[in-house]
């Protein structure tokens, strides 16, 4: 196999996990309907830069510490699942739509970037494609690992920025029709919370059945 098709096949495989809904998916639509498309964007910054982090750990060797010390990948794994559940629930529990009173203000795009990083770090299917898929692509014939790293992460920026944008943008168009409509936006937001505290027990169900 060529350089090439090996980076193609490379992101078929980062296309398929990230097009999947999950904790960064969630998030996204999330912050989009509580703040508009700056907002959402501002999470996808933020979960794109928790890609660096994940590359660099596997580039250093975390992951395979985090894989030869099951305990320390499933206490990360269930600090993920239950932040998202968290922010499911303060919306299941909110009085406004969105968790908002008409007219506040959603908070800047920084505490969303920096969220969107948190909640990157901390989703447990990020560290099993770390684990189980990234290393097979790093090959020594192909030049210095943190090069190819950092090529490799730059497709999974690419696809996470093509998919989890096409989320934000439909979540922003979305957002605009339900200002005007209290009832529907109070029923969005239940919905909105109920797909992050399933997108939270799915993930970290499946996580933890998967070591």
């Amino acid at each position: 196999m060529t350089h090439a098709a090996h980076l193609w096949l490379f992101f078929a495989l980062a296309f398929g996990i990230i097009v999947l809904p999950g904790l960064d998916m969630a998030f996204v639509l999330g912050s989009t309907l509580t703040g508009g498309r700056s907002k959402g964007f501002a999470a996808l910054a933020g979960i794109i830069a928790g890609g660096i982090c994940h590359v660099a750990m596997t580039a250093l060797g975390i992951s395979m510490l985090l894989k030869l010390v099951p305990g320390a990948f499933n206490a990360l794994l269930l600090a993920g699942a239950l932040y998202i559940a968290w922010i499911g629930l303060s919306l299941l529990r909110s009085d406004a739509a969105f968790g908002l009173p008409p007219g506040n203000d959603p908070g800047p795009a920084r505490i969303a970037f920096r969220q969107g990083m948190f909640t990157s770090l901390l989703n447990p299917k990020a560290y099993l494609f770390m684990l189980a898929i990234f290393p097979q692509f790093l090959r020594p014939e192909y030049g210095p690992t943190w090069l190819q790293a950092l090529v490799l992460w730059t497709i999974i920026a690419l696809n996470q920025l093509c998919v989890y944008g096409g989320v934000a943008l439909m979540a922003d168009r979305a957002r605009a029709w339900l200002q005007n409509k209290p009832a529907a936006a109070m029923v969005a937001t239940r919905c909105v919370g109920v797909v992050l505290m399933a997108a939270a027990m799915i993930t970290g169900f499946e996580g933890w059945r998967g070591r």
